[in-house]
């Protein structure tokens, strides 16, 4: 029979066993929030916050969709955390199968948690320009988010395509009772930017073809991805899901406030060119009365400006 010291140590120990065992379960639940936006359709919300902040592995929207035959995965984070997150959360709500990740363009937070679902044997799909770019990311990758990579990081981590979409050429996957359509585009917000339609949800994922909230960044064309937001604007889906921002029904207004930034820039650096200004003198002055708008304009907003002007300095 036990003392009265010994019960009461036996109950600290058994408390604590589960504080230790149950809080990362509550802890990551509330971490990982997932909304379901329509039967089937799950996304997790990137938090608006600059690459070089704390959490920024957790920046961009990811998700899954659920067919009756199998799950595919659209986008798995920036790190093997988030990968991991998300992986868990779809085994919560599904048994079935893992049978694709789907990677709309090559950003880091976009694609870290690749790693993560190779145990599951899904076939990885993305633009057919990713591949490329996932090479050439790949040492800048294991050298500035190492810390985003299970110890030590090593090169076979960074999990590329094994199949391409091709620019003019749609993919269509069968999940079991719903489509999903990848759009490879010409070169936009990336050279390799991917967009996914859900047939049965109507629902549309855009990856960074759309920002909403948070300031685009741009790795390709401007003048590429005013095109692409006008074909994208074309289409009436009834669900969007932005590569950052806040899930939304109407893609048209959504699109407004990113087309008139990238219009700016456009305007404006070709009137910098034509009087001779320079890049720098650019950065200043081109379409800073878009700045309100926007979250992250000064970590961003620069690096478009530059982009802007190496684009265009030779039409």
């Amino acid at each position: 029979m036990l003392d009265k010291t010994a019960s009461h140590t036996l109950c600290w120990l058994a408390a604590a066993l589960f504080t230790i065992v149950a809080t990362p379960a509550h802890a990551t639940a509330a971490i990982f929030a997932l909304d379901e936006i329509v039967s089937g359709v799950f996304v997790h919300t990137g938090k608006p916050l600059p690459l070089d902040a704390p959490a920024h592995d957790d920046i961009a929207n990811i998700g899954f969709v659920v067919g009756t035959r199998c799950v595919a995965v659209i986008d798995t984070g920036g790190s093997v955390r988030i990968g991991r997150a998300l992986r868990a959360a779809i085994r919560q709500r599904t048994g079935l199968p893992l049978c694709y990740v789907i990677n709309t363009h090559v950003h880091v937070d976009h694609v870290l948690g690749n790693v993560v679902f190779k145990q599951d044997a899904p076939s990885f799909i993305g633009h057919e320009g990713l591949t490329a770019a996932m090479v050439r990311s790949r040492d800048f990758f294991l050298r500035n988010y190492a810390d985003d990579l299970d110890a030590p990081p090593t090169p076979e981590q960074i999990v590329g395509p094994e199949r391409g979409v091709h620019v003019g050429a749609d993919l269509t996957l069968d999940l079991g009772g719903r489509r999903l359509t990848l759009h490879a585009w010409p070169k936009a917000h990336t050279d390799c930017d991917l967009t996914v339609y859900d047939d049965k949800s109507n629902t549309l994922w855009t990856g960074d073809l759309l920002f909403r909230e948070r300031l685009p960044a741009l790795d390709g064309s401007a003048k590429g991805w005013l095109a692409a937001i006008d074909e994208l604007a074309r289409q009436q889906p009834k669900w969007v899901v932005p590569g950052h921002g806040g899930v939304t029904r109407d893609l048209g207004a959504a699109l407004a406030p990113e087309r008139r930034y990238l219009q700016a820039l456009v305007s404006g650096v070709r009137e910098e060119i034509a009087q001779g200004k320079s890049m720098e003198d650019a950065i200043q002055h081109v379409g800073i009365s878009e700045k309100p708008g926007w979250l992250l304009w000064d970590a961003t907003h620069p690096h478009n400006v530059a982009r802007v002007y190496q684009e265009l300095e030779w039409e």
